[in-house]
């Protein structure tokens, strides 16, 4: 595999699988990425597509509020859908998955502060994906 930087499309997997979305039928495109997050959560063993599921875990972040567009020339050409609140859920267990595999993606760095930054972008992907806290008055006063 070809990696050249840290973000979440900066290799050629992950290139691939943004050229797979923009080929991909609009109404089609939600169902590659929760089929990629899916599959990356119950893996055993080797992380197969775990550049795909980093890359799709950007593009549903990029949809959260505290992230902005994925940026980079290597994403998606074409629009994606409006993402499902489950699908934040899914990315952030698939980044768990991900982040815990020592031989799996994380592997792939041989600057380690190139791994070091590798991990921060997909911890902040976490907390931009962690769902917000319901707000629960302690009690409601009336005036």
């Amino acid at each position: 595999m070809g990696t050249w930087d840290t973000g979440p499309f900066d290799n050629d997997t992950a290139a691939d699988f943004a050229n797979a979305l923009d080929d991909a039928k609009p109404e089609e495109r939600e169902a590659l990425i929760r089929g990629v997050l899916t599959r990356t959560v119950d893996a055993t063993g080797w992380l197969i597509e775990g550049e795909e599921a980093v890359a799709a875990a950007a593009l549903i972040a990029a949809q959260c509020p505290g992230d902005g567009p994925v940026d980079t020339s290597y994403g998606p050409e074409e629009p994606m859908p409006a993402f499902p609140d489950d699908l934040r859920t899914l990315a952030d267990k698939a980044l768990a998955r991900i982040i815990s595999d020592e031989a799996g993606p994380a592997s792939n760095w041989v600057d380690p502060e190139d791994w070091k930054q590798w991990r921060a972008n997909l911890n902040r992907l976490r907390t931009v994906l962690a769902p917000p806290s319901p707000s629960i008055p302690l009690f409601d006063v009336e005036r």
